[in-house]
């Protein structure tokens, strides 16, 4: 039973192996408080525990519990301290007969019994309901906030639990965290019954329990669509960044059938940026996050159709037709697609760090990993606009944070407003000239050695590095399909040309490529992925823009 605002009532709980005795218990509890709390009876101490799991899992609460003294194979102290380490906060009552009020006062030292009650408790007006009156009272002055959203259990060190963490905060799915070594972590191990070797463990608001979960078993279990609802569509758009969002929503609202498919959130990597300060509209600034939001909704608004971790594997041309096939086995089609995949940081090349990546090294996951900087010496590598955000919103929380900058300065690189604002933080330290030479740690990063142009080395305590570095593509899955320049980016329109002018061999329509098309026709790059473009958010919203016009102009020459 739910209250108006969608919360579930707490729960009085009463256990008795005798039927007639456990329904009378729950009867005169449903007289007196059945329109403020849910009743729940259970005929043994097992079932009563199996209740007690359920609700910790949902996230209910469990307001008190009442336990017969006198049941087979499980006695009420017995089930009341087992009880005590799933609802520690429920207050606890035990239902003895006079010739056991001797155990009932020994048990108020081995399970903290809040009460006891002689049975029979007639009337209930005189003894029954003054004492569930103050235990409730009681309880209702205690800190018994329910958590009805999304609970995830890990280890600090764990790379998974950081990764599923991750994922479910760019979703802007509502969780929290729990470590697996203090004590509601422990609980709600117990009460899914798990013992820890496994992590990270993942309970849906309703329950549901996952183990080690993947990106795609974690959509389908929060409500994330990951499967297309058509064969066809006008068009398909690959990638949620800034430029596939822009894609969506133009494609959509101007009437395409459009769907857009990203491999693990929307957003990319502006969606993980703690501030966007320099984008039209917002004087203030806004975070990454919130603008993905915005622009995830008005995409749905408009009839986009948004898949998550739908990761694509290859394009495939067939007559008018562009398939896009996916790394689970399955496909979509389209007159036309977007390629809007942008970029990945680059990856540290150092002996021991993909042991480490995750257990201390991160790449981007600045704003999910920011509590676990509190008091800490971070550091920060790369120059770019991403790393500088990511220095500014860290220096809140760790004790320092050093920027390791391989370059002179930050000027070639970062955003003139950016730097200014890393001066004026006394917590943040600049070292340019510096570079990462290796990492140490065991289960987790413990140290960095740092290397200066002149080659002189440093070794430097770290628990936390972020790295910010260069610029890879994710365009592997097209190769020999569309054209890339040698680092990889997408090559579009007039730099398709040969030097008389001439479009790419192969190139079939009596027109040149149009300004983002790449050497497929009815194939478009935008933002990031694409060779030469200004990496920028504004820029890529805008190229999505445009890349969609295009799209109308190739469709009417079908």
């Amino acid at each position: 039973m739910t209250e108006p605002d969608g919360t579930r009532r707490a729960a009085l709980l009463t256990v008795d192996d005798d039927p007639g005795v456990s329904r009378a218990v729950a009867r005169d509890l449903r007289r007196r408080y059945g329109e403020r709390y849910r009743i729940v009876r259970a005929e043994s101490g097992a079932d009563g525990l199996e209740a007690l799991r359920e609700m910790k899992l949902r996230g209910d609460l469990v307001a008190v519990i009442l336990a017969d003294y006198r049941m087979p194979n499980m006695t009420g102290v017995e089930f009341l301290e087992r009880a005590m380490d799933i609802h520690p906060g429920a207050r606890r009552v035990l239902l003895t007969a006079y010739a056991d009020t001797g155990a009932a006062i020994d048990a108020i030292n081995v399970v903290d019994l809040d009460h006891y009650l002689l049975k029979p408790w007639d009337p209930p007006e005189e003894k029954l309901y003054p004492v569930v009156d103050d235990l409730l009272e009681a309880w209702l002055r205690s800190d018994h906030k329910p958590v009805p959203e999304t609970k995830v259990v890990g280890h600090r060190w764990s790379a998974r639990s950081s990764g599923v963490r991750e994922f479910l905060a760019r979703n802007q799915v509502p969780y929290r965290w729990y470590l697996s070594d203090q004590a509601e972590g422990k609980r709600l191990l117990t009460a899914a019954g798990c013992d820890g070797l496994r992590l990270p463990l993942v309970i849906a608001p309703g329950g549901e329990v996952l183990l080690e979960p993947t990106d795609q078993d974690l959509a389908a279990q929060v409500g994330l669509s990951t499967t297309p609802a058509e064969e066809f569509y006008d068009l398909v758009v690959i990638g949620g960044g800034p430029a596939g969002l822009g894609a969506a929503v133009y494609g959509a609202s101007e009437g395409l059938r459009t769907v857009l498919v990203e491999r693990t959130a929307t957003g990319g990597q502006a969606g993980q940026s703690a501030r966007i300060e320099n984008y039209l509209g917002f004087p203030d600034g806004v975070s990454g996050a919130q603008l993905t939001d915005r622009a995830r909704r008005q995409a749905t608004r408009f009839g986009a159709e948004l898949l998550t971790a739908c990761e694509a594997t290859a394009l495939e041309v067939g007559g008018p037709s562009r398939t896009v096939r996916f790394a689970d086995g399955t496909a979509v089609s389209a007159h036309s697609v977007i390629l809007t995949t942008g970029v990945a940081y680059r990856q540290l090349d150092l002996p021991g760090l993909d042991e480490l990546t995750g257990r201390g090294v991160y790449y981007g996951s600045a704003l999910t990993e920011a509590d676990g900087c509190e008091g800490q010496d971070v550091f920060i590598v790369g120059g770019a606009n991403s790393a500088g955000q990511a220095a500014v919103y860290l220096s809140r929380h760790a004790k320092s944070v050093t920027l390791l900058v391989r370059g002179a300065s930050l000027e070639a690189s970062m955003s003139h407003y950016l730097i200014q604002q890393i001066a004026d933080i006394p917590t943040i330290t600049v070292r340019t000239g510096t570079r990462v030479a290796g990492v140490h740690g065991e289960d987790h990063l413990e140290g960095l050695t740092l290397q200066d142009t002149s080659g002189r080395t440093e070794l430097v305590e770290a628990q936390r590095m972020f790295v910010f570095i260069g610029a890879a593509p994710r365009t592997d899955w097209l190769d020999g399909v569309v054209r890339r320049d040698g680092h990889g980016f997408v090559v579009t329109g007039p730099d398709l040309l040969d030097d008389a002018g001439r479009p790419p061999l192969g190139w079939e329509p009596d027109r040149l490529p149009y300004h983002l098309e790449t050497s497929v026709p009815g194939v478009f790059a935008a933002g990031d992925v694409r060779s030469e473009s200004a990496k920028r958010v504004a820029s890529a919203v805008g190229e999505g823009a445009m890349a969609v016009m295009l799209v109308h102009r190739y469709l009417e020459g079908l």
